[in-house]
């Protein structure tokens, strides 16, 4: 499937309609409509308390052309995962015989950090769903607090720029890496600029049987103090530079999806973001380094795991 294929099958299905009030440039609706498209199935969703909950369904609209469910912050996976027994259950009285496929949606914020033991619980137990974080890196929905996925270094409401500090004093959680550990068959990361790789990879989760996790990059325009037109480009420069790498595990076992012909400076991907602004006064070079050493890292841990050195 190409990009204009893909663009042609979402229109068709009309999943996830317009008439949202997402920021202007914000990535998260693609990413929406390029999950729900990777199957025909019926699908079910339930969506932790987001910026994709409160800007698509301002009552009385909604922009979800589906079953959906809103729960709080921190039990996306729980609901979920109750959905899909009860649907075995009448599966098994055959009350029902239709095919259903089961998604839920969550920020970081509701993923990383306070949806943290709900999500464990669900892949634990094997519930046959999908869950997909469009990570932002922090708690945008409510003024741009750090969470745990917030990188080092970046300046927000809650980790300013200061006198004393500048801005996150520490390195960012390893989502995939504590969903493999579950021992789940279907784990990746993707990125809201290759949506081919996140359609593919989203059609995998989705037929794998079992819980299968997906962690996609999503740009936030204000409080990245970005603007409107570069949410993609930052993306790309993400996956460019290694910060971001795509990869999935199947049955864990790593392969790398994309690996940059000349790996950039982690420097190319900060440079036009207002959050980041502070780590280019000299005074600050220690904290580039720093970050540069740990994307270095783990850069190096997925060519190990994959193979692909």
């Amino acid at each position: 499937m190409n990009t204009k294929e893909l663009a042609i099958k979402i229109k068709k299905q009309q999943r996830f309609v317009s008439g949202h009030r997402s920021c202007a440039g914000c990535p998260f609706p693609g990413i929406v409509r390029t999950v729900l498209a990777a199957t025909d199935d019926e699908v079910v969703v339930s969506c932790a308390t987001s910026c994709l909950e409160v800007v698509s369904t301002i009552y009385p609209f909604t922009s979800w052309n589906i079953p959906w469910i809103h729960n709080t912050f921190e039990n996306a996976a729980a609901t979920i995962s109750g959905v899909e027994a009860a649907y075995k259950g009448l599966k098994r009285k055959n009350k029902i015989n239709k095919k259903v496929k089961f998604i839920a949606f969550g920020g970081d914020g509701g993923t990383y950090d306070i949806g943290l033991q709900s999500l464990s619980g669900a892949l634990e137990r094997g519930h046959d769903f999908v869950y997909v974080c469009y990570d932002n890196e922090g708690y945008q929905n409510t003024g741009g607090q750090r969470s745990s996925a917030t990188p080092y270094g970046a300046a927000t409401s809650t980790s300013p720029d200061g006198k004393v500090h500048h801005g996150k004093e520490q390195f960012r959680k390893d989502l995939i890496k504590i969903c493999v550990a579950h021992n789940i068959p279907y784990a990746a990361q993707a990125a809201s600029h290759n949506k081919i790789d996140l359609y593919n990879k989203t059609k995998k989760a989705l037929e794998t049987p079992g819980p299968a996790v997906l962690n996609v990059f999503s740009p936030c325009i204000p409080n990245w103090k970005l603007q409107m037109n570069e949410a993609l480009e930052i993306s790309k420069l993400a996956a460019e530079t290694c910060f971001w790498p795509l990869y999935e595990v199947v049955d864990g076992k790593y392969k790398l999806n994309f690996k940059p012909t000349k790996k950039r400076p982690i420097t190319d991907f900060l440079q036009n973001q207002g959050r980041f602004k502070h780590l280019f006064d000299p005074a600050n070079r220690n904290i580039v380094n720093a970050l540069q050493a740990e994307v270095d890292r783990r850069w190096e841990e997925i060519l190990r795991l994959s193979e692909a050195r």
